[in-house]
């Protein structure tokens, strides 16, 4: 395939990528127990099952894109977001400007700090507070419906601000047809800028009746329902491509199913799935690998690292000075348990498994004990001697020792 992107995909899918090779290596390699594995073992009934390791990588793997979502969900929920309203934003940009993002992917990050800048000055506007800061998480999403390229922003906002002195101030309604106008000017400003987007295709784009973009914010959420908002979380850090709508004809063709669109339509059962080429399919797949060591989430205003640290500090210097009753703190959650440990905990690889599938991977099987990791196995003469064994006890027994659950890959 990497011998025929050049002629073949180079066009529709940008250039190849040097390091989408060891990508692409890491992902083959992912789940197999001949590659090193956990072992598992309970120490009640010496129950004991493998769990082969997984390859970590980004936006590629749907199994270690899914556990990243669920890490990264955790972590907003539990370190990030406040206790207050949400809703989600969606920012996107006509398909006349998509390419410039494919072969100039520096200028993703141009997106998400367009559509901040929209939600604060709208904002801003709104309250007439010139000081307010919205809470906001972003992420760039690069695959269409059908996993084409197409670029567009998820954000979970807050549904209001706080001041400089962290008085929080409610917003309802924000509206889209103003956040439309004025993300449509940042992003056709920053394509000028760098010198891409000319006049004549500005004037062009400008005087279409649609010119494509469009921002949709009606999805909320409340500050009570928080298993709420880590689903939503989830959603917008969900993986370019779905298992779930990928199958194969049998005749040689990847068939990929459309999805329900924003505005609510489920996925019918008369909807067509787009039949590919294996190649181009895999082209689509791999289109999508983000650069490396290139941030996938953004957070800005009062959910910024800066604004977050300073807050905190704040906080435990008033703390200390004087005591306060709850209703006189500033805006800043304190039944969060901040040491490492609490927080390497909540985002370990059985928590998020049992966050996302409800089901607890070190529940013993046999007693209902719980499970205990006792090594990790990496030389391979071990690993190879292992499997070994498990084979001929599996050949020996209709039941078999325990293979390696399909929930998740230890990291």
């Amino acid at each position: 395939m990497k011998g025929q992107w050049e002629e073949r995909f180079e066009r529709p899918c940008g250039f190849w990528r040097g390091f989408v090779d060891e990508q692409v290596r890491r992902y083959l390699d992912c789940g197999l127990f001949e590659n090193g594995f956990a072992r598992i073992r309970c120490p009640d009934c010496a129950e004991e099952y493998l769990l082969a390791f997984s390859c970590k990588t980004r936006e590629l793997c749907p199994s270690c894109a899914a556990k990243r979502g669920a890490a990264t969900a955790a972590l907003l929920v539990e370190d990030v977001l406040e206790e207050v309203a949400h809703a989600q934003w969606v920012f996107v940009i006509p398909k006349m400007l998509r390419p410039y993002f494919l072969h100039h992917r520096e200028l993703l990050g141009g997106l998400a700090r367009a559509a901040w800048g929209t939600v604060c000055e709208l904002m801003m506007a709104a309250t007439g507070e010139e000081s307010l800061r919205p809470g906001m998480v972003a992420v760039v999403q690069t695959a269409g419906d059908l996993a084409n390229w197409h670029p567009h922003v998820h954000a979970l906002v807050s549904r209001g601000g706080w001041t400089r002195d962290w008085e929080w101030i409610p917003l309802a309604y924000v509206d889209e047809h103003a956040a439309e106008l004025l993300y449509r000017h940042k992003v056709m400003r920053l394509l000028q800028d760098v010198g891409l987007l000319t006049e004549e295709r500005t004037e062009l784009l400008l005087s279409w009746r649609h010119t494509g973009f469009s921002v949709h914010n009606r999805v909320r959420v409340e500050p009570e329902d928080q298993p709420a908002v880590e689903r939503l979380a989830r959603y917008i850090m969900r993986p370019p491509i779905s298992l779930e709508r990928m199958r194969w004809s049998g005749d040689g063709e990847v068939l990929y199913q459309p999805k329900g669109g924003h505005d609510g339509r489920a996925r019918q059962p008369g909807d067509v799935a787009e039949a590919f080429d294996p190649a181009e399919f895999l082209a689509r797949v791999i289109m999508h690998i983000p650069e490396p060591r290139r941030h996938l989430v953004r957070y800005y205003g009062a959910y910024s690292n800066v604004s977050r640290g300073k807050r905190r500090r704040q906080t435990e210097a008033a703390t200390c000075a004087a005591p306060r009753d709850a209703e006189d703190a500033p805006m800043v959650r304190a039944d969060r348990d901040q040491s490492p440990d609490a927080r390497a905990l909540r985002r370990s690889w059985a928590q998020l498994i049992k966050r996302v599938y409800e089901v607890d991977p070190l529940l013993c099987p046999s007693c209902g004990g719980e499970m205990r990791i006792i090594a990790f196995i990496t030389d391979h003469d071990v690993v190879d001697a292992i499997l070994r064994h498990f084979a001929k006890a599996r050949a020996k027994s209709p039941r078999g020792p325990p293979g390696a659950p399909p929930l998740a890959a230890v990291s």
